[in-house]
């Protein structure tokens, strides 16, 4: 990037480096170097454009070497930037756990679709309790106006002192709320009240299977929100991401994170409960690993990535445990190989799955198998 001694303004390095990382042979270098250079420099890809006569300061311009160096050897930019869209979303991403996709949105899209829909509320009207309602407002106005003419009579020592006593209970009232304890719960206990709840109606149970950061599970929450998520994944890094991804998107309390191999963590008293089973397993043929881009065979984790000599290693473990695991009418939606979907299809017919049927990504290539239970 020139001599330290250069000025750098935000054209200057944005033309650089997507002359760098085009030279590199990196796909979109300028999409590229506007993510890193607003990462850099703390700005807005607009902001870029609106200040692009502001130098660099000589802090912002190591970091952004770092980082065009990175891309330049071919790391995914969601790594280096530390996160990733999908769907409404923005998630946390890091080295170790599979970049979310487009391809995994239509999985979510096609999953959505085969819940129930929510109930619709519809209001009745009620003259006599509208009569009553307009009666308390009246009277509560009328207390408001004899309260507001009491305050204006006081004088001014009576208020000082009122001000005083209006201070120490509000101390009192911040101390207490400090005091109060939300005592954490085993992650087993709390997936046993959700699943208590869905069983009784009160909400949708939904299994993530191979969960990885977490994108599936946070976005069926947030779009749904009368579902409650088990989300389970073999990688302890997955599972750490997939938890601070829900922490950060407030849906904690909406998607559980457990760690262990398909859905054994999930105790067996709730199987025969689940209303979905989503999954997005590792499930390219290994012969094709051999051809995937760079930048995802060197960085992004094989435990993700391999399905077998087929592809279908995983799917032939988890459809037996979707039998067990859904209820009657409830619905899997698997996102998996273009080349393994007859198959899957076949295999899912197979095991007594019913309306087996093959979804398309946005490219109109097969990609999401659906089927539901007898």
């Amino acid at each position: 990037m020139g001599d330290t001694t250069d000025i750098w303004t935000i054209k200057t390095a944005l033309d650089w480096t997507c002359g760098y990382l085009e030279r590199k042979g990196v796909e979109n270098p300028r999409v590229s170097a506007q993510w890193l250079l607003s990462e850099a420099c703390g700005l807005s890809r607009i902001e870029l454009y609106m200040n692009a006569e502001r130098p660099l300061s000589s802090d912002e311009r190591d970091v952004l070497r770092a980082y065009v160096s990175r891309r330049g050897a071919g790391e995914p930019l969601q790594y280096i930037v530390g996160e990733a869209p999908f769907r409404y979303l923005t998630l946390k991403v890091r080295p170790g756990v599979l970049i979310p996709r487009p391809e995994t949105e239509v999985l979510v899209s096609e999953a959505l679709a085969c819940l129930p829909e929510p109930p619709q509320r519809v209001a009745t009207w009620n003259a006599e309790a509208a009569e009553q309602e307009a009666a308390a407002v009246a009277d509560l106005k009328q207390k408001m106006a004899e309260i507001s003419a009491a305050v204006n009579a006081e004088n001014t020592s009576r208020e000082a002192t009122e001000d005083a006593e209006g201070e120490d209970f509000a101390g009192a009232v911040s101390a207490n709320v400090s005091r109060e304890e939300f005592p954490g719960q085993a992650a087993e206990d709390v997936v046993a009240v959700d699943a208590a709840d869905g069983a009784r109606g009160d909400y949708l149970l939904v299994a993530d299977i191979c969960t990885g950061s977490g994108c599936i599970a946070c976005s069926v929450a947030s779009e749904r929100p009368d579902t409650r998520v088990i989300a389970v994944d073999i990688d302890a890094g997955a599972v750490s991401l997939a938890r601070e991804n829900a922490e950060a998107l407030d849906l904690a309390d909406k998607v559980r994170v457990l760690q262990g191999d398909l859905g054994a963590p999930i105790p067996e008293r709730f199987l025969g409960r689940f209303d979905l089973v989503v999954s997005n397993p590792p499930y390219v043929p290994t012969r094709v690993l051999q051809d995937i881009p760079r930048e995802v065979a060197d960085f992004e984790p094989a435990l993700a990535l391999d399905g077998g000599a087929d592809g279908l290693d995983v799917l032939r473990r988890l459809l037996p445990w979707c039998a067990r695991a859904l209820k009657p009418g409830g619905f899997f939606a698997f996102e998996l190989h273009e080349t393994c979907l007859d198959a899957a299809a076949d295999m899912a017919r197979g095991a007594g799955f019913a309306d087996v049927r093959v979804k398309r990504d946005l490219a109109g290539r097969p990609r999401v198998l659906l089927g539901s239970k007898r």
